[in-house]
């Protein structure tokens, strides 16, 4: 039998319990110059740069194990233009590299590692650092942030220990610390006319990962399949409170010594997939091939055998419209969504790799492939980490928007650059006027490098004036399409704890912290800030000086 979905749900989203930890007395609070909440890689880069300049620094994360997505299944990185990753970013990539005998970083192949190397970097980097790490500490749900006026004071877990700081910083992918700390957010997609976005809102025109042939979204007996919404779909630019799919990241190999089987999960029912049948059936008529699993997923391979398989076509991997509860949800409902997700990856892997409805190209191709056995070792060779593409949005000092990603790139507050394309995944799948099922809400548009504002992870200082935010960090749904890669995430989170630094140093508010000063460190520590600076470093590899 298959892992049941317990196995991969963290621990901490199983253990519901902050009720049966009133009782206990409280523990003497424990105290640091900054506390980290959330040990995905921007935590884990708040946390290390935080140290690096002298910090006493305590990481908080709920689950055993950081990273979060680097170290979860996105091992294909979201690099795009890589010359402008930088600092302690660009060393983690050049030290996972390393470990397959490449060091350059000079090609996009160079981005790409396994899980568990990226861990034991992460792990190691922590450790010599000197970072009071804090694994299986989830923040209460109800009270878990102490403010002092505008001040947090302290970060509450469930144990009932408090942690206190001088400055805090969420780099979780919820941003239940921020939210918790009554700091403003949006969820969702806003409208055409809020920061004047032509990507914003509702997308009638959506090509991507689209049906590109029509299929009834209704059965025989004009019943909705599975997996469909009724509709009907709003008014093209309008913005509503939904976002992007979410998924699994499988890391599969096809090394017959390293390849898990594919087994039945239980409850499977292959009706759930009516929809996937019609597709897949239709495949070779419209295209004049035969489908394979790389129709209906995404590899992206690597060393040993192994890839990352991620969402790709109309029906893959992405759980369309199940996402949307996730970002304000309770732990509870969370603890649902998360379990969804798990058993519609397992029950869409063994439904393609047995099914006999399936075309036997793809079954067979499916079927050579398997989870690898040397990955999540703990969790039956399944990621632990859900790809949490979009949730809590804040809305801080600065708003990042469409226009900063393609006509006002440049920002003299710079603390990192990004060039990734706009990229959201489809939102919603539902049923037209004419009987036919279309995706919506893919955006995948260009952009070329830019420039990331200082004020992007800063709350409106009338707020909170210690705590930064550089994942759920501000920016419209637009521009977060962008700007939520993991490199930036860490390059951001470089920035975060060298913040945190020259904010306890001055005996400020973070919003304060002087932009020169924290520039100068940035650069010295190999951060490229500026269009011109990553131009030159481009120009250097190309023609490099004896």
């Amino acid at each position: 039998m298959i892992a049941s979905a317990r196995f991969l749900v963290p621990t901490f989203l199983l253990s519901l319990a902050a009720s049966a930890f009133a009782a206990v007395p409280a523990a003497k609070p424990v105290s640091a110059d900054l506390v980290v909440y959330g040990g995905t890689a921007s935590g884990v880069m708040t946390a290390y740069s935080a140290a690096r300049q002298g910090l006493h620094v305590i990481l908080l994360e709920p689950t055993h194990h950081l990273g979060g997505m680097v170290t979860g299944g996105l091992s294909a990185t979201d690099y795009a233009y890589f010359p402008i990753i930088g600092g302690y970013t660009r060393e983690f990539y050049k030290e996972a590299a390393s470990t397959y005998g490449k060091g350059d970083l000079d090609h996009p192949t160079d981005f790409l590692s396994e899980p568990k190397v990226g861990e034991a970097i992460f792990n190691r980097w922590l450790k010599e650092a000197k970072v009071d790490v804090r694994l299986g500490e989830r923040l209460r749900e109800h009270g878990g942030v102490e403010m002092n006026g505008k001040q947090v004071a302290a970060l509450v877990t469930e144990d009932g220990q408090r942690w206190e700081g001088k400055v805090f910083a969420d780099c979780s992918y919820e941003g239940d610390a921020m939210a918790e700390a009554h700091v403003s957010y949006v969820v969702g997609r806003e409208g055409e006319e809020v920061y004047n976005e032509n990507l914003a809102g509702v997308r009638p025109e959506t090509p991507k990962h689209q049906f590109l042939w029509k299929i009834s979204a209704f059965d025989d007996a004009h019943k909705l399949l599975p997996y469909v919404d009724p509709g009907p779909l709003a008014k093209g630019g309008s913005g509503d409170k939904k976002v992007q799919a979410y998924n699994f990241r499988l890391i599969l190999t096809n090394d017959p010594t390293n390849r898990m089987p594919w087994t039945k999960p239980a409850g499977y029912d292959a009706k759930q997939f009516a929809l996937l049948t019609r597709y897949v059936q239709s495949y070779k008529e419209h295209t004049g091939k035969d489908p394979v699993l790389a129709t209906v997923t995404n590899p992206v391979c690597f060393d040993h055998a192994k890839c990352d398989f991620n969402n790709n076509g109309p029906f893959s991997t992405d759980f369309i419209g199940k996402s949307w509860a996730y970002p304000d949800g309770t732990y509870a409902e969370r603890e649902a969504i998360w379990k969804a997700h798990v058993k519609y990856t397992q029950d869409f892997f063994y439904f393609l790799a047995t099914d006999p409805s399936v075309p036997q190209s793809l079954r067979d191709d499916t079927n050579k492939w398997g989870r690898a056995k040397d990955e999540f070792t703990d969790t039956d060779g399944w990621p632990r980490q859900l790809y949490i593409r979009e949730g809590r949005r804040m809305t801080g000092v600065y708003v990042m928007h469409q226009a900063d990603l393609q006509t006002d790139r440049t920002k003299p507050d710079s603390i990192a650059m990004g060039s990734y394309n706009s990229d959201s995944h489809n939102i919603q799948r539902v049923s037209m006027p004419d009987g036919s099922v279309f995706n919506e809400g893919d955006v995948q548009v260009a952009v070329q490098p830019y420039e990331i504002s200082f004020r992007a992870i800063l709350p409106k200082p009338e707020q909170v004036t210690n705590l930064l935010v550089p994942v759920c960090l501000s920016a419209s749904h637009v521009a977060y399409s962008s700007v939520r890669m993991e490199p930036q995430y860490m390059m951001i989170g470089q920035a975060a704890g060298v913040t945190a630094a020259l904010a306890i140093q001055g005996n400020i508010p973070v919003q304060q912290v002087a932009v020169d000063k924290l520039q100068n460190i940035l650069r010295k520590d190999g951060t490229i800030l500026h269009l011109d600076q990553q131009a030159h470093r481009a120009r250097s590899r190309m023609h490099p000086q004896p």
